[in-house]
């Protein structure tokens, strides 16, 4: 299948207000689509509209709670009353606690569940009529490598994870007989984006995000690329195919040391824990890049990095291999 061309087309795309999403607007108002972006927070999706009406492209923004079944329906329907028809709808918008489970409120675990769960469900929902009647269309889900390595200490998002994942091969059975319609998985990394910095805190955890992370405006290029050359699932960053295959390979020692690392970032005493996003929108800053524990590295410094995380992980498993 050759490449499709992007100009003109509609996309949709939740959590459009900063971060990924804002990456993703970006990326597909250069390529010149007609965009319709939706996400909670009015200010930062206003900034998002702004950025695309700047690239001289057609863009609507429509405040969407997509853990609201009603709303992402009339995401659906504004969205095709703009243009006539949805080519892609982009399911991103997503939230995350990190701490101890026990430390969460009932409160922001369901809804954790009901964002990036159920949001990529009512989503799918709402738009795969318009596709059938179409007979094409793309949906593109950005799950994370979370949907096949647990987050440490992040178990509720883990479940939202591992459940979205399932949702998208059922339905890539379920639209076996439509050619032309793609259902499409992303599992990127951990992100240099706002999201760490939106999302909820406890057990003392930091808000700033771990060295080991990745550009979302690569992330948003990953969007592009599998909209033009849809495929079933994309890796996007090396660390999630690492981790995807040491995880399969060796679950309780590679999660067991991740969740080890994640305690040594963890300061009770000093951090204050917060719900985040989970609840209310995203506070300031609406903007694609979060704040990161260290400087961002040049490229020689990146490699020095992974040589010596390769390294390392090399003589974990190898140690932890003469210890069976």
């Amino acid at each position: 299948m050759g490449n499709i061309s992007l100009k003109g087309k509609t996309v949709v795309i939740t959590g459009a207000s900063s971060g990924i999403g804002r990456a993703a607007a970006e990326a597909f108002a250069i390529r010149g689509c007609n965009m319709v972006l939706a996400a909670r927070g009015k200010e930062g999706l206003d900034e998002t509209l702004r950025l695309c009406h700047d690239l001289e492209v057609p863009a609507i923004a429509v405040p969407t709670d997509v853990s609201v079944p009603e709303q992402v329906q009339q995401l659906a329907e504004q969205a095709l009353q703009f243009n006539g028809r949805i080519d892609i709808w982009i399911n991103n918008a997503g939230v995350m606690a990190t701490g101890r489970l026990e430390d969460m409120p009932t409160t922001a675990i369901e809804q954790i569940i009901k964002t990036n769960l159920l949001g990529y469900l009512y989503g799918a929902h709402a738009v795969l009529p318009y596709f059938k009647k179409q007979n094409e269309g793309i949906l593109i889900n950005n799950i994370s490598i979370g949907g096949w390595m647990p987050a440490p200490y992040g178990t509720a998002y883990a479940a939202s994870k591992y459940g979205t994942r399932g949702m998208v091969e059922g339905l890539q059975g379920e639209v076996s007989d439509y050619p032309n319609i793609h259902i499409c998985a992303l599992y990127p990394g951990i992100q240099r984006s706002t999201g760490n910095m939106h999302s909820a805190k406890y057990s003392g955890f930091s808000t700033k995000i771990p060295p080991l992370s990745f550009d979302p405006r690569e992330l948003a290029a990953s969007m592009v690329k599998m909209a033009e050359s849809p495929r079933k699932s994309m890796f996007t960053d090396w660390s999630a195919v690492v981790f995807k295959n040491l995880y399969s390979l060796f679950p309780r020692t590679i999660i067991n040391t991740a969740s080890a690392g994640v305690r040594m970032m963890m300061d009770k005493d000093k951090t204050p824990e917060t719900n985040g996003n989970i609840i209310v929108p995203s506070a300031e800053p609406h903007r694609i890049y979060g704040e990161t524990m260290l400087p961002v590295p040049s490229r020689n410094t990146r490699k020095l990095m992974l040589a010596g995380f390769f390294t390392g992980l090399a003589l974990l498993l190898f140690n932890n291999s003469k210890g069976q």
